[in-house]
């Protein structure tokens, strides 16, 4: 059997092809959905053929772009996206995959948009307990940090929606890419003492992770905030102008030490996080990290005392970066195998 898995962000869409419980191909494609809707299904066309879709394969569906800001709800949102998949693949079956673990076909997805929106973190957590049983699974991508627990085979999450996660640590705003540095630090070093950063968005996390060597200038997959190149030259240009100097004022040793406060914030906000879900779990000793960010959640889960395992071990590099997609696919190869899929 062959099934395509999709993980439709609002800024950024992600697709995985398995066959046989094997991930054979991923891929990752930056779209901000509200500056183009109707070119969603040129996107997901573009994709699959990156992929090598079948014609007559099966799709499994998990999306957070029900969130952006073009949707007034997430049934709005919902409802675009599904009626974007089934205008690109009309001849092929589709099932959307929901919190509660089960897949729905389209008509009855609709009718549940809360189940189904932002439940891509619940098809990651499914499909790595079903190898790794007891866990803390943490994916960092561009834009937030999934923090979810594993526990006896299931994921053993308190929150289902966004709110209820964010209540209980279980989702963090903070990403690899797109985080502006300000919505991390209010100060950074500067000279011999610190300065408060400027909001005015004048970099991102992309820039501090470039300049540090974390990330290459090919993750940077939204536009810079200054429209330069996403070089490190122009990384640390901009971060220069977090603190309203240029880089005739700093030296690269004045960078490194803005852009360190700012990583070591990330890594302790995100740490603080796991410390919260971990005393709920205390006998969990295991971090599985994944994401475009896996850096900022391997040293954040170290730091909570966790040992770490890298899901791209299991997955493959592409495919532990687009790893919502390649779990929604895996787990619904699995589960027309078994006929529980919910009409």
């Amino acid at each position: 059997m062959d099934v395509t898995g999709w993980d439709i962000g609002g800024v950024n869409t992600k697709v995985a092809r398995v066959r046989g419980a094997h991930i054979i191909g991923a891929r990752s494609r930056p779209f901000e959905l509200r500056r183009a809707p109707h070119e969603l299904p040129m996107v997901l066309r573009t994709l699959a053929s990156d992929v090598g879709t079948p014609l007559d394969g099966a799709h499994a569906v998990t999306m957070t772009a029900e969130l952006s800001q073009m949707f007034r709800t997430k049934r709005e949102g919902v409802t675009h996206i599904i009626d974007a998949m089934a205008e690109t693949f009309p001849n092929s079956s589709m099932f959307v995959y929901a919190v509660d673990g089960r897949f729905y076909e389209p008509e009855a997805a609709r009718q549940i948009p809360l189940l189904v929106a932002a439940a891509n973190w619940s098809a990651t957590a499914t499909a790595v307990a079903h190898d790794i049983p007891d866990a803390i699974l943490i994916d960092t991508g561009t834009t937030t940090t999934d923090i979810i627990p594993l526990a006896g085979g299931r994921p053993a999450s308190v929150g289902r929606t966004d709110p209820e996660r964010l209540a209980s640590g279980e989702l963090v705003y903070t990403g690899a890419v797109r985080t502006p540095v300000e919505a991390i630090v209010s100060q950074v070093p500067l000279g011999s003492g610190v300065a408060s950063v400027s909001a005015e968005g004048f970099a991102l996390a992309a820039d501090v992770h470039i300049w540090r060597g974390a990330l290459s200038p090919d993750d940077y997959s939204v536009d810079p905030p200054d429209g330069r190149p996403t070089t490190r030259e122009h990384a640390g240009v901009r971060l220069a102008r977090v603190v309203c100097a240029d880089r005739d004022m700093l030296d690269d040793e004045a960078l490194w030490a803005i852009a360190n406060a700012v990583a070591g914030a990330q890594v302790r906000r995100i740490s603080d996080a796991i410390r919260r879900v971990m005393a709920r779990h205390p006998g969990i000793g295991t971090a599985v990290v994944t994401g475009v960010g896996d850096f900022l959640a391997a040293g954040a889960a170290r730091e909570a005392g966790l040992s770490v395992t890298s899901l791209s071990d299991r997955f493959g590099a592409d495919a532990a970066r687009c790893a919502p997609a390649a779990a929604v696919a895996l787990l619904l190869e699995r589960m027309l195998g078994r006929s529980t899929v919910s009409a």
